[in-house]
């Protein structure tokens, strides 16, 4: 697999490769937070052999990986360059959604969520993506929409200020001006 670019994220802990060849199936984007989780995604799995490598994020073309922090990216961007280009493996399919402890997840019927999906993939995910990162709907209950950060935004400061922010904004402009968006 050839690296096509290497972007700094406004995550100073997160670098994002853009590489040549599908690793994802269209829209199945996934998120690993420790060799336990990748298993056997040999990339993944690969990655966290990097001492300091903290998650592993990948959706289509890129892949974002996030340090632990204060470690030199040059010398990180070397080790991780050689499991990447390495890489021959299959495009990832889904993986099943989290649930709660009953087995569903909460709110998903709620009649506003295609809007709240629709302004997020619209008007959201397009800049996260440009940042390396993504963001996952949780639930609703009542007026709390519970979302997961996924790659470079999983773990920047801004994404818990600024970005949230942003995100709740929008979707009391476009869909309820009640709704309070929590990362979890």
């Amino acid at each position: 697999m050839k690296i096509l670019d290497i972007e700094y994220t406004p995550n100073p802990n997160a670098v994002k490769f853009v590489v040549d060849e599908p690793l994802t199936m269209m829209g199945h984007n996934r998120t690993f937070g420790s060799a336990e989780e990748a298993g056997e995604v040999e990339l993944a799995a690969a990655l966290f052999e990097v001492a300091g490598v903290q998650s592993v994020y990948m959706a289509g073309t890129w892949l974002t990986v996030t340090q632990e922090g204060g470690l030199d990216w040059r010398a990180l961007l070397r080790e991780l360059a050689e499991p990447i280009r390495r890489h021959d493996g299959p495009r990832l399919g889904a993986v099943a959604a989290p649930t709660t402890e009953t087995g569903e997840r909460p709110g998903m019927d709620d009649p506003r969520l295609p809007k709240i999906r629709e302004v997020l993939e619209e008007q959201i995910l397009p800049f996260l993506e440009g940042d390396g990162g993504g963001v996952e709907i949780q639930g609703l209950v009542d007026d709390q929409l519970f979302i997961r950060y996924q790659g470079a935004c999983g773990t920047c400061p801004s994404s818990t200020t600024g970005t949230m922010m942003a995100i709740e904004n929008l979707l009391q402009m476009e869909v309820d001006p009640d709704l309070e968006v929590i990362a979890v």
